[in-house]
């Protein structure tokens, strides 16, 4: 019986390092590995081995035969992946292993290469995986920094407490805490603490991954009113984060709209209308799982420029949301366009096929003792409406404009990045500029993860973006490009200068 991959898949390609018989596609060296939304195992090659299952970070590869409930589509999803590509298992001879590709060494290094000292700065996914790939593949000393007092960064403050088997990736990063060659620095901030400066002259190279954590703005009148909040903050907030207050988040609006389809939007509904009970032994945050208790809101509104075939959510986060219990989720209809799409299975709208739809009354107010989420397509905002609190909020309709009845507003319109203090930055793509990692006219200086490309790419995604930083500072080191110098510790020299703070 095959295996297949299901709704927490990470995309960082543990699984397919171990299949003995590579049926895990698309692979690190394939064109499409980075842009789908997870990882597929081919039923007809598939050996029923289970090692790809003992090694995922995150549990999400079970045999097909126990897979039950909302978990059963991802049978067919991991098929469906393979139906009409050309077969690259090889069965003659047999046994049914696939053809490998080459073997590739893009790494050379020297067996007196002297060991670098260098600092990461984030402990999120990025920044870990780029400490792995420097501790199990080279002999360098490794400094990690991080300005909040905890480790963990996205894994710990970024994936919802309903998803415990995708924070679980945390436990196979945190095991390099103790590794002998490192050493950590909690609660000290780059530009604040540390400067980009001072960490050069104690280090060999460093290696900023410090994410993308500001949100990303709508433009729109209104958009500073009270109860009108970025993602960030809701995240932040049930995820206990120390840079966002208890009382941040006011759940005393009976319809909330959320601006933005994406994943972290979904998150947020699903939060926002989650039985507290369901969510108690979860890692929310006590005063969040608190509030959620008192909570009055009854209808979330995801409202998305364009229209369900093109909606940014992954499959596998809206098939969850539409299979939860005891909260429905609907498709507004008032745009003929999106009924055609879903009647016509277009892209990501066969997804909603099976939802209910409705031509909801905005200036209703939603209905009593119930929850429930609604999906309304083709809709862009253009004003939030308000004098002193949202009241509101002005869209694009059919028909002209509508106003949606709503006590809240929450931005899920994307991340930026922000500048480090003393290294380049790029406000349009709210980057460091860098060429392969290599933070361009800073010698010693390297990046990596959402503040190197972007906000784009999961959890996973940060392994293959790291590996290129690495092998980048690598050959930087090995060609002599940058020089490994004779130093005391560089730990304890910080370590020193923070001693008395």
């Amino acid at each position: 019986m095959a295996f297949a991959i299901t709704q927490t898949c990470c995309n960082d390609a543990t699984c397919v390092s171990v299949c003995p018989v590579n049926c895990i596609h698309p692979t690190p060296d394939e064109p499409d590995f980075g842009t789908t939304e997870m990882l597929y195992v081919d039923p007809a090659s598939c050996i029923d081995c289970g090692a790809c299952a003992d090694a995922c970070p995150v549990d999400a590869i079970f045999p097909v035969d126990l897979l039950t409930g909302p978990l059963r589509v991802y049978e067919g999803l991991n098929a469906q992946y393979y139906a009409g590509r050309e077969v690259v298992a090889s069965a003659d001879p047999a046994p049914n292993f696939h053809r490998w590709s080459p073997p590739t060494f893009d790494r050379a290094i020297p067996s007196d290469f002297a060991p670098p000292d260098i600092a990461v700065v984030g402990t999120g996914p990025a920044g870990m995986y780029a400490v792995e790939d420097l501790l199990l593949h080279t002999n360098a000393r490794v400094t990690l920094i991080d300005r909040l007092p905890v480790a963990g960064g996205l894994v710990r403050f970024g994936v919802a407490p309903d998803h415990p088997a995708t924070k679980r990736i945390g436990e196979a990063f945190s095991r390099f805490h103790e590794h002998p060659r490192l050493r950590m620095l909690l609660g000290t901030e780059v530009g604040r603490d540390v400067t980009v400066d001072e960490l050069a002259e104690r280090h060999d190279a460093v290696i900023y991954a410090v994410g993308a954590s500001s949100a990303r703005g709508l433009g729109l009148d209104g958009e500073d009113l009270p109860g009108s909040i970025p993602a960030t903050t809701v995240v932040g907030w049930y995820n206990g984060h120390p840079d966002v207050p208890a009382n941040a988040v006011e759940l005393s609006a009976e319809r909330v709209v959320l601006v933005g389809t994406g994943n972290v939007a979904l998150d947020v509904a699903r939060i926002l209308t989650a039985d507290p009970a369901a969510l108690a032994d979860t890692t929310i945050a006590a005063h969040a799982l608190e509030r959620l208790r008192t909570s009055k809101v009854r209808e979330v509104v995801l409202l998305a420029r364009r229209g369900p075939e093109d909606a940014a959510y992954t499959s596998p986060e809206l098939l969850a949301l539409a299979q939860r219990a005891g909260v429905p989720l609907v498709v507004d209809d008032a745009d003929p366009r999106t009924t055609a799409a879903i009647e016509d299975g277009t892209g990501k709208a066969k997804l909603l096929r099976g939802l209910s739809r409705e031509t909801v009354d905005w200036t209703a107010p939603p209905v009593a003792d119930a929850r429930r989420i609604v999906l309304r397509f083709h809709s862009a905002p253009t004003e939030i409406l308000g004098d002193t609190q949202v009241r509101g909020l002005r869209v694009t309709g059919p028909d002209g404009p509508v106003e949606i009845a709503a006590g809240q507003v929450v931005r899920a319109v994307g991340y930026r990045g922000t500048p480090v203090p003393g290294l380049p930055f790029d406000e349009a793509r709210s980057t460091i500029p860098n060429t392969a990692g290599r933070v361009d006219g800073r010698r010693g200086a390297y990046v990596v993860g959402w503040i190197k490309r972007g906000p784009s790419g999961g959890i996973g995604t940060n392994r293959t973006c790291a590996g290129e930083t690495v092998a980048t500072l690598l050959e930087d080191i090995t060609s002599g490009r940058l020089p490994v110098r004779a130093r005391r510790s560089p730990i304890a020299a910080l370590a020193a200068r923070f001693r008395g703070r």
